[in-house]
């Protein structure tokens, strides 16, 4: 990985926000399946605007949260940066009145629906990795649980989502 870039994503993200040690891309090459492949580097993020890379620089990027699936979704193939989500992990509004929660794609499933069940809400997607599942992986992976019988998969539960892209009229590697 390019010097410059390192750079610029530490300065972005900071310091403790970039991971290039052979010990921290192997953490961040695998998941639940007996796939592997390490990534260039690791950038945990910790808002929206440090997730977007820019389209000039062409860089593979993977996004991964806890890297709990079964499905390879998070394993970095091509190498690349693994976008790792799990510092975006706040519940940002529950509404009550609507019904409806705004979360950070790091949340972890059990805490959004502990967080819910203490306002007498239901939050009915169980995937079997619950504890150490993120909503954002879930999402990418429309995940279930034995409750979808019943009540429906993720994706049923989704009203809105913020999505940061690249823009080709943007400078550095980061939008």
């Amino acid at each position: 990985m390019d010097k410059n870039i390192i750079a610029q994503l530490k300065m972005t993200t900071g310091k403790d926000g970039v991971l290039t040690t052979p010990e921290d891309l192997a953490v961040y090459g695998y998941d639940g399946t007996f796939e592997d492949h390490r990534p260039d580097i690791v950038v945990l993020p910790r808002t929206t605007e440090q997730v977007s890379l820019a389209a000039r620089e062409r860089i593979p990027v993977v996004t991964r949260g806890m890297g709990s699936g079964l499905a390879a979704a998070s394993v970095p193939f091509q190498g690349g940066i693994a976008l790792t989500m799990t510092r975006m992990n706040r519940i940002l509004e529950i509404d009550e009145v609507n019904a409806t929660a705004h979360v950070e794609a790091g949340v972890v499933t059990a805490d959004l629906q502990t967080a819910v069940e203490k306002l007498g809400l239901f939050y009915p997607p169980d995937p079997s990795s619950i504890r150490h599942s993120t909503i954002g992986g879930n999402i990418a992976c429309n995940a279930g649980g034995p409750r979808c019988l019943k009540y429906g998969v993720t994706g049923d539960y989704i009203l809105g989502l913020t999505v940061r892209r690249s823009s080709p009229a943007r400078k550095g590697p980061w939008a």
